[in-house]
């Protein structure tokens, strides 16, 4: 049976979602949903997936709270459930930066209709808002990677920028969220010209034909998809269960590639002892 995957967030004030974790909890198990959804006082940000009534479902029982009225989401499509188990948590963060910022001063949204123009400018820094293995398996043209192996050692490479000089700076992320907190951070850093793709690469995937695209490679996802392609067809990426790095074709060749052991990513850290405890986890795949 086709699945509808969904992905959301809202930065909002929510002092009572202590409160609002466990009735949206109940919620999404009467509705059979699975996946994740994360509560902070900063705000929601979530990936469920189930079938199209029940997705439909949650996003009225949300919307019906007057904070949450205008939550826009995401769709995609699976073949096949995405996600083991569902999880609605409480975390400091919705997204983590491990700043204090405002999240109602972020940068202007550009439309995937209007990004390519944007970023063609000459005057605008492009950066990619992800983590470098995120970014090893596609980005867009001409985009600058910072480096980071997580969200939040994206300040420091805030540092390296200099307002003076990077007077225009226009970034983008998965599905938007990370971008739209980075670019609160860049402008309480005194960066004044921030934009951000709305919707993220996702929607852009979406909207824009593959002839007018910008983007190279695939889109690295979070979830049993691994990574999806122009117009949001499935990748070609798996995601090896040893560390979890994307891993292309190519690597699926290399003599460090054994199938849930090691890829080309991990092969030089692996120890006997995680061999041992991998082929057993294989072997219990298998019974």
């Amino acid at each position: 049976m086709a699945l509808t995957v969904a992905t959301f967030y809202k930065f909002v004030l929510l002092p009572d979602c202590t409160e609002l974790q466990p009735r949206l909890l109940e919620f999404c198990q009467t509705q059979q949903l699975c996946g994740t959804i994360l509560l902070a006082l900063e705000g929601i940000n979530g990936t469920i997936s189930g079938s199209d009534q029940a997705v439909e479902s949650l996003l009225a029982y949300l919307r019906a709270d007057p904070r949450l009225a205008d939550l826009s989401a995401k769709y995609s499509g699976a073949d096949q459930m995405p996600f083991e188990r569902l999880k609605v948590k409480l975390k400091p963060e919705i997204v983590t930066l491990g700043r204090p910022i405002d999240p109602n001063q972020v940068g202007q949204y550009v439309e995937p209709a209007d990004w390519n123009a944007l970023i063609a400018d000459p005057e605008v820094l492009l950066i990619d808002a992800r983590n470098q293995y995120e970014v090893a398996i596609g980005s867009f043209e001409g985009a600058e990677n910072p480096g980071t192996d997580a969200f939040r050692e994206f300040p420091d490479y805030v540092q390296q920028l200099d307002p003076a000089r990077h007077q225009k700076i226009a970034m983008f992320c998965t599905g938007g969220i990370r971008c739209e907190k980075a670019s609160a951070y860049l402008r309480s850093q005194g960066f004044e010209q921030v934009y951000h793709l709305k919707g993220g690469i996702l929607r852009y995937l979406e909207q824009i034909p593959a002839a007018e695209s910008r983007w190279r490679g695939e889109c690295f996802l979070f979830d049993q998809r691994v990574a999806m392609q122009q117009g949001l067809k499935p990748g070609t990426h798996q995601s090896c269960l040893s560390c979890g790095h994307p891993i292309s074709e190519a690597d699926q060749q290399s003599p460090a590639y054994e199938a849930g052991i090691s890829c080309p990513h991990c092969f030089d850290s692996l120890t006997e002892a995680k061999r041992q405890r991998q082929q057993a986890r294989m072997q219990g795949r298998l019974h």
